[in-house]
């Protein structure tokens, strides 16, 4: 019987992930339930699982004295010395059970409470594992799509990302592999319940930290990313090795580690900026790809003012405000950006209102 018990807890422990010590414990327990519920729910009853043999042992604590009164909780110093030779009065003896005699409806009921509790631990296994994996990426299976969620397989159990956390126009269709990142794992009545998402800016920063072995070793630093989902991605880089370039590290050989995450994100772009403590540097290149002429920058608003060419106009402020938008969200500064025409009218304009006419005395100027 404790050789079998050993082979189920064995291969239960194997198949759930759940620790052996865990198993035994809720065996235990069920046991223990089981065992006092026969006896009419006396708390004075116990029972122990060899962790090593899986033999089962239990007993009844009762406490020595002269004369019994009460022999559910009391034992006489005479029958104490037959399990303890050296028992003495005031003492506890523990007092073996027959567990041989368990009736069906007391073995059934251990079986609901081990099905019950190993169901537990299987969740919490899970929760556990997936809490400790918050702000990584996984790769799941596309199960199935309801009520504005997909269900994807993870393995072990089924995350949720809702389609709102997905890319634009992007329609996943079951049995598709994707990669999502794990933004909560959160614990309900029916179990843990992983939420992913393929939106949020710090997917594309963990994408990154797995193609990029200098981002994933910390030589290489991720300064701030933004994004605008399905769009654009700017993200600033910076290295504590001067001998590495960042934003090389990060394009990789002829475009081959940004490439591979343009197209886990249906060719989103991807804008990689060499950070520097320099705001004129920062936000010219946090404008790319357009190309900046000058800038001039107030530190106490923390407002800059970019003059580009007028070809380049478009590019710095991109479509619908897209590229300046998250060059401001990049880099911490309210960029204004005017074109060399319009920077030309408008200090003309000041110089116009600035001048001043000379007073005319009658006199005719010489």
């Amino acid at each position: 019987m404790s050789k079998e018990l050993c082979y189920v807890i064995d291969q239960i422990s194997r198949e759930k992930g759940i620790p052996r010590e865990v198993l035994i414990e809720t065996l235990r327990s069920a046991l223990l339930s089981a065992v006092r519920k026969k006896f009419g729910g006396r708390t004075n009853i116990d029972l122990k699982i060899d962790p090593k043999t899986c033999v089962i042992s239990a007993y009844e604590i009762k406490k020595i004295v002269t004369q019994v009164t009460n022999k559910d909780e009391e034992i006489s110093v005479a029958e104490a010395s037959k399990i303890k030779p050296d028992a003495i009065e005031g003492n506890i003896a523990n007092v073996p059970l027959d567990l041989h005699d368990f009736s069906r409806i007391a073995a059934q009921t251990a079986k609901q409470v081990i099905f019950q509790r190993v169901k537990e631990a299987e969740r919490d296994a899970i929760y556990n594992e997936f809490r400790d994996k918050i702000g990584q990426v996984v790769s799941g299976m596309v199960m199935r799509k309801e009520k504005g969620l997909y269900f994807l397989n993870l393995g072990k159990t089924d995350a949720i990302l809702p389609i709102k956390e997905t890319l634009p126009n992007e329609n996943l269709k079951r049995g598709d592999t994707v990669k999502a990142y794990i933004e909560d794992v959160r614990i309900t009545s029916k179990g843990p319940v992983i939420m992913l998402s393929r939106t949020n800016p710090q997917f594309v920063a963990s994408l990154f930290k797995m193609e990029v072995p200098e981002i994933n070793d910390g030589t290489v630093i991720i300064k701030n990313i933004v994004r605008e989902p399905g769009e654009r991605t700017k993200i600033s880089v910076f290295s504590k090795n001067p001998a590495i370039d960042p934003v090389g590290a990060c394009v990789g050989m002829k475009g081959t580690r940004v490439q591979l995450i343009v197209r886990e994100l249906r060719g989103e772009r991807i804008d990689i900026i060499h950070w520097t403590e320099d705001p004129r540097q920062l936000i010219a290149r946090a404008l790319s790809p357009a190309t900046v002429d000058r800038i001039g920058i107030n530190e106490e608003s923390k407002t800059a003012m970019v003059i580009v060419n007028d070809q380049q106009l478009s590019i710095a402020i991109g479509k619908r405000g897209q590229n300046v938008r998250l060059a401001m969200k990049l880099t911490g500064w309210d960029i204004d950006i005017l074109s060399e025409t319009e920077y030309s009218k408008m200090k003309i304009e000041e110089a116009d209102k600035t001048f001043t006419t000379p007073s005319n005395d009658g006199e005719k100027p010489a």
